[in-house]
């Protein structure tokens, strides 16, 4: 039988101070002050001596084995599994799987150590200094994050990174939102933001970097320009939506670690069940990889009430949108980014040349000019013109034209005449003439 070497100092002690009593160097109740024992206790060690000898003194409880003691075999099952099928995931990440589809039952303790004693998994390096942690938002929806990483999460696509645009809420640690693309960009944001206001509603306040599609910052490092709003920030300022800036990677912990997590995570999962297109990617984030990280990490706000508001109505699409102010050239045409978009004739307007008009782009590529409330045109990508859809109207030309005349006409009031004095029949009446009248 091997001892710790603690086992064997202490052994050795208690030995020479009860060897050193038997010979009346010390008595035995200086014999207990050194050992830190009660005298009883050292009359038992000098018993056990006396019949044993050295080996007696040993703790008995080593020579047996420990009930709580892990099978070997399971143990080797355990580590030839992650060295196969799961080398380089994160211990609790393999925990979850290895729970959940291979049947192992040891705990999440165990397994760490098991895994570091092997050399399969480094040991954490310490933390640095003491941090208070800010406090998270009482209620659902009160603040979300929203923060992009541009990685290679396809290992099987390794020589082509691609962007995780992701939200969380701050209350729940609730992943709301999670989508790959080819980069972070203003459409791409729009498009996230929208799924999670349609889905949930719209929160208090979001929380972001300062990327180019978020802030207007006149300085690197500086202070943003909360005067010359982007067109996110525009959307949220007509939405009634807070946005706030970070000026530091630790002000935003929350995006920093889910994106942490998501790293050590998503990668792997993402290899192991054999994806290499944005596709499939999304579609398992959405299926499968979004509701296991809720069920593992989210949590329950301090506040039940959520403080999303509902939408009633808003039209998320013309808010959600790139939009510009335009003036109508002296052809009609109107040009953004490059597209012309050419005017049709407008009722009641003999030209819309010099007009200021708004041009929005949605987030499905789809153009179109308002003038106030009025739509003078939708188009689609390439600026070719979108069928209108109106009323049924008379296949008569002639009858048409009467239609729009009629319809143009302004209503006449229908006052009721007053009603014509009827006639009397028979002779009028003479009036009396002479000198008696």
């Amino acid at each position: 039988m091997v001892f710790a070497a603690a086992a064997v100092e202490r052994a050795m002690k208690i030995q020479q101070v009860v060897m050193r009593a038997l010979s009346g160097a010390i008595t035995w109740l200086q014999a207990a002050d050194i050992l830190g024992l009660e005298p009883r206790s050292v009359r038992r060690w000098r018993a056990r001596f006396e019949a044993g000898g050295a080996v007696a003194l040993y703790d008995r409880r080593r020579l047996r084995p420990s009930r709580r003691q892990a099978p070997a075999a399971e143990v080797q099952r355990l580590l030839r599994l992650y060295r196969e099928s799961f080398s380089g995931w994160s211990v609790r990440h393999f925990y979850r799987f290895a729970r959940r589809d291979h049947a192992v039952r040891l705990s999440y303790s165990f397994v760490k150590l098991a895994l570091q004693e092997a050399g399969l998994v480094r040991k954490g390096r310490a933390r640095g200094r003491h941090r208070r942690r800010r406090e998270p938002r009482p209620c659902f929806g009160e603040l979300v994050h929203l923060d992009g990483s541009r990685h290679a999460w396809l290992r099987l696509r390794p020589d082509e990174p691609q962007t995780l645009i992701a939200v969380i809420d701050d209350a729940t640690k609730r992943l709301l939102y999670a989508q790959l693309g080819p980069a972070e960009t203003t459409a791409a944001v729009m498009t996230a933001l929208r799924t999670v206001f349609a889905t949930h509603g719209l929160p208090v306040a979001l929380y972001t970097d300062r990327a180019g599609w978020a802030f207007h910052t006149p300085k690197a490092g500086g202070r943003v320009d909360r005067t010359h709003l982007t067109q996110v920030g525009r959307a949220l300022a007509h939405l009634g939506i807070e946005h706030i800036a970070s000026y530091s990677p630790q002000g935003r912990g929350r995006s920093e670690r889910l994106n942490r997590t998501l790293q050590g995570r998503l990668i792997n999962e993402l290899h192991r069940a054999g994806l290499a297109t944005l596709t499939g990617a999304n579609a398992y984030l959405s299926d499968r990889f979004i509701p296991d990280y809720n069920e593992e990490f989210a949590q329950a706000p301090a506040d039940p009430a959520s403080a999303f508001v509902p939408l009633h109505g808003v039209d998320l699409d013309r808010i959600l949108c790139h939009e510009e102010d335009r003036r109508v050239g002296q052809d009609n045409v109107v040009r953004l980014e490059q597209v012309a978009l050419q005017l049709a004739k407008q009722p009641g307007r003999r030209s819309c040349a010099g007009l200021r008009v708004m041009v929005r782009r949605d987030l499905h590529g789809q153009h179109s000019v308002w003038h106030g409330t009025r739509c003078l045109g939708r188009y689609d990508a390439q600026g070719r013109p979108l069928p209108v859809l109106s009323a049924a109207r008379p296949k008569n030309a002639r009858a048409h034209l009467a239609q729009d005349r009629r319809s143009r006409r302004r209503p006449r009031l229908s006052i009721p005449r007053p009603a014509a004095p009827t006639k009397r029949r028979g002779r009028r009446p003479r009036l009396p003439i002479g000198p008696g009248a």
